[in-house]
């Protein structure tokens, strides 16, 4: 514990790896046109682990756990990141920290921008700040990580020493990052496993497949003027034949103004996985750059697709957009030189709302009492104290282990990091205590410092394993939930009907429970529709979101990951199906894993099956 007047100058010093037999947090980070390693949050993290215990030699979707990264994917194989609109690739890394530390506990340190905006801090300057705030030091000295920033927590500022310019800064839980046990190799050599079952055919995965053969392409170019006689036989596509037998054709179909009507490169000088022999030219390849000759070409042939070529979706070949449609032309010849078919089409739009239904058709949902749910401001529970609360949940302990306190980072054998700055009767700041589910220990008055700074709401959730006592409540605004069957089914849900949940929140004052109380926040995109099978789990899910709803924990006030808009209401860590039918998004279905996914979402939250038979 530092005295009150001392900052801290930490040392700078390598992350490094903990001893194999001890759990890490896993921190997923691309690398900025700075130089500097940026974290993915703690959901997107989530989602990388999961796909990677499925195919280490797979690709990732970000846009199907945030819509603000809905271009990008990343390569698990390569270890980049590509952004499919403007073919941008970035490295990527998986890196390891420790579970005590401020991603272990789902605490983020942001910055707030020029654009009144809040920025997260990298990961090593975030647990820097993180470790000076627990040990109470009043300002710290960031130069020692190469910054010339004075951080100061009596203000919760960050003040540029050069400038003198001051920016707020702030501090906020978040999802806790995931952990991982055993043998972890370093991020720079990440080994690639053998990749089972049949590749993804997502539009995200075969774009990345597209670019992956592209590159390869201009590699094999390369090969092919030192090792003029070489052959080499195509692997793309886990070893599938990316040619029927016989043909010699490549076929490069380019969706826009032609509508469906290409262009044909004929190819027969070349077996099927042969090399074009050195110098020799595709028939009509040096011309494709021209306008004239491709719409010539396309109007006077019409293409034909083998069967099984990947249709690319590529947006904006109409050239309205950011994408100008030389890239879907350039991605066509560079994979038609490689002997690679492929088919670009426009990408198809998401399918967010059914066909209208009349009122004559909604009907409630079997098993489920009404059709709407309202919620309004916090009531506070009476007759419990902080102290009361604490009290309750843990149990004392005589001869505590000689081990860290992971919320004042102090002994357990010593004093509280608290003593000194909260003072209450009947609790020394020497006291132990043990909760009684999980058994993690800590000082009963940092147990109250921490209920203290939360929700009050009579429950303790252990900032170690995220374990909750008590009935767990949230900051949800008041509003409006209603539910009911539609006559119309999701994709992969033909046999059955659909429940239809729609929210609605309006614009209010914030209240003592939020970030700014006093102030106004707004609610963008309300009411929104979201969708559910009718079947029993279906119906299970939508039990227990409207018990969650009660609780005030599908929604809080913070900032829009969308928009980057502060002060508005934002989904609070509890995924719902926005997109009805379709699943360009990832809010959509089909979606097999979805419904196990929420719910063990809910159960994060302390909503469970034992929650209905209350």
């Amino acid at each position: 514990m530092a005295r009150q007047g001392s900052g801290a100058m930490l040392a700078s010093g390598g992350l490094g790896f903990p001893p194999q037999n001890l759990a890490r947090v896993v921190v997923w980070e691309w690398l900025n046109e700075h130089g500097r390693w940026r974290p993915y949050s703690a959901a997107v993290c989530h989602h990388i682990e999961n796909v990677l215990k499925e195919d280490a030699r797979g690709s990732v979707v970000l846009g199907q756990v945030d819509v603000q990264l809905a271009p990008y994917v990343i390569d698990l194989q390569s270890m980049h990141q590509f952004r499919q609109d403007t073919g941008t690739m970035r490295p990527v890394r998986r890196n390891f920290y420790d579970p005590s530390s401020a991603p272990g506990k789902g605490i983020v340190w942001e910055w707030e921008n020029d654009n009144n905006s809040w920025t997260p801090y990298d990961m090593d300057i975030c647990i820097t700040i993180q470790n000076a705030y627990e040990k109470q030091h009043p300002w710290l000295d960031l130069s020692s990580l190469g910054f010339c920033y004075l951080i100061y927590f009596s203000s919760m500022s960050q003040m540029n020493r050069q400038t003198q310019r001051k920016r707020r800064l702030r501090r906020r839980m978040d999802l806790a990052y995931p952990l991982t046990m055993g043998s972890i190799p370093k991020s720079q050599s990440w080994p690639v496993g053998t990749s089972t079952g049949t590749p993804c055919s997502c539009p995200q995965c075969l774009l990345v497949n597209s670019t992956r053969a592209a590159s390869n392409a201009i590699l094999a170019s390369q090969r092919r003027k030192l090792y003029p006689g070489a052959v080499r036989q195509s692997s793309t596509f886990a070893g599938a034949a990316l040619w029927p037998a016989g043909t010699g054709t490549a076929a490069a179909v380019v969706g826009g103004t032609a509508k469906g009507e290409g262009l044909r490169v004929p190819g027969g000088a070349f077996a099927p996985g042969q090399s074009v022999p050195g110098g020799a030219l595709l028939p009509g390849l040096n011309n494709l750059n021209r306008p004239g000759t491709q719409r010539g070409t396309g109007l006077g042939a019409r293409a034909t697709v083998p069967p099984g070529v990947p249709a690319l979706p590529v947006k904006n070949l109409n050239g309205t957009g950011p994408v100008h449609p030389a890239l879907a032309g350039m991605t066509g010849i560079l994979m038609c030189a490689a002997g690679l078919p492929v088919c670009l089409t426009r990408a198809p739009k998401p399918i967010l709302h059914p066909p209208p239904v009349s009122k004559s058709d909604i009907k409630p949902v079997p098993g489920v009492n009404g059709i709407c749910r309202k919620t309004k401001k916090k009531h506070l529970k009476k007759s419990k104290t902080p102290e009361d609360v604490v009290r309750r949940y843990i149990q004392k302990v005589k001869n505590p282990p000689d081990e860290d306190c992971t919320i004042c980072m102090e002994r357990l054998v010593t004093s509280s990091g608290y003593e000194g700055v909260l003072s209450h009767r009947g609790i020394k700041p020497e006291l132990v205590g043990k909760l009684g589910k999980c058994g993690h220990m800590y000082h009963l008055l940092c147990l109250l410092a921490m209920y203290n700074n939360g929700n009050k709401d009579g429950s303790l959730q252990c900032p170690t394993c995220k374990a909750i006592y008590g009935e767990k409540t949230g900051t949800q605004p008041p509003g409006k939930m209603e539910f009911h069957l539609i006559p119309h089914s999701l994709p992969g849900y033909t046999d059955s009907k659909t429940i239809r949940i729609v929210y609605d929140i309006p614009t209010g004052i914030q209240g003592p429970e939020h970030p700014n109380p006093g102030k106004k926040f707004t609610a963008r995109g309300f009411p929104r529709h979201c969708y559910l099978p009718d079947n029993e789990k279906g119906r299970k899910v939508l039990k227990l979101l409207i018990v969650a709803w009660d609780r005030r924990l599908i929604f809080t006030i913070g900032t829009s990951n969308t928009t980057g808009e502060s002060d508005t209401v934002v989904w609070n860590e509890i995924h719902h199906k926005t997109e009805f039918g379709s699943n360009l998004t990832g809010h959509g279905y089909p979606d097999p894993n979805y419904l196990d996914n929420v719910l063990a979402e809910l159960l994060a939250q302390g909503v469970s099956e034992a929650t209905l038979k209350d």
